[in-house]
């Protein structure tokens, strides 16, 4: 596969904090097959808002390309949190579809497994995952859900041939969803420029926000951090109160994460101490 997008590109301008809140295993494919120049271009400037934010928010980050093969993407157990960007089409054997739409691009199956295994491994270790556009639709499909391989009316969702790639669309978000508590509205305009979206819902998890069409634009699981949004709040072409508010959020889940991690690994801690210390005279008489 040929090499666009280096890990240079997306660097954020700003250093790293020195006491970070939380530390963050973002995932994306920087390149995938077919990618076309403005897609180069996109997600250039996508990947790198979106660890901007997260070093603006106090979080550093470790940033795993599935470009090439990722040697452990169970490592993902070991973060505060993961992230899950942008990128191609989902495989489409991954959720039982035999035949891809004409329209698919960018498919990557090994891309999709690393991520798959990411995902697991931060499930099983009960860490907050957040995914966007791709990420979601990853998320959805983790979970056993389907994918619409190609939404026929598209107006709403990206532009036409020979116009703009990305839209702002009306997305009405779910009451009494996390995702309408962290945004605080009933109605965000979103960028988007999206042909896929969510079909069958994965298992445990509810929809959080639809388009004016009815498609779905945003999943989560009700009893724990697991979040996904169909449109691009890391494009700073957008709303920066909703992305502060969205990465925010995750940023906040990580670093309470991290705070559970640590206490319960003190009693083991303390246990090894108390095995460790010899008794005092008192104790020996």
């Amino acid at each position: 596969m040929t090499t666009l997008v280096r890990l240079q590109d997306v660097v954020p301008d700003l250093p790293a904090p020195d006491c970070p809140r939380a530390h963050i295993y973002v995932l994306a494919s920087l390149n995938y097959p077919d990618i076309s120049a403005a897609d180069v271009a996109l997600v250039k400037r996508f990947t790198k808002t979106a660890l901007t934010t997260l070093i603006e928010l106090g979080a550093d980050y470790e940033f795993f390309d599935t470009t090439v093969p990722l040697d452990n993407p169970s490592a993902a157990a070991h973060f505060d949190g993961l992230l899950l960007l942008g990128g191609g089409d989902v495989d489409n054997s991954c959720y039982g579809m035999s035949t891809p739409h004409p329209t698919t691009y960018g498919v990557d199956g090994r891309a999709d497994r690393d991520a798959f295994a990411a995902i697991a491994a931060a499930g099983a270790a009960d860490r907050p995952i957040f995914g966007i556009c791709r990420g979601s639709q990853l998320l959805n499909v983790f979970r056993g859900g389907t994918l619409i391989g190609d939404i026929e009316d598209y107006r709403l969702h990206h532009g036409a041939p020979g116009e703009p790639e990305f839209v702002d669309e009306p997305v009405d978000i779910i009451p009494g969803t996390r995702l309408a508590a962290i945004l605080g509205t009933d109605r965000i305009m979103a960028r988007n420029g999206h042909h896929q979206a969510v079909d069958k819902l994965g298992g445990g998890l509810v929809v959080a926000a639809r388009a004016l069409d009815g498609i779905t634009e945003g999943i989560e699981d009700p009893k724990r951090f697991f979040l996904g949004v169909q449109w691009h709040p890391e494009d700073d072409a957008g709303p920066a109160a909703d992305r502060l508010a969205l990465f925010g959020a995750f940023v906040d889940a990580a670093e309470q994460s991290r705070h559970r991690s640590a206490a319960a690994a003190q009693p083991i801690r303390e246990r090894r101490s108390a095995k460790l210390t010899p008794p005092s005279f008192a104790d020996r008489t």
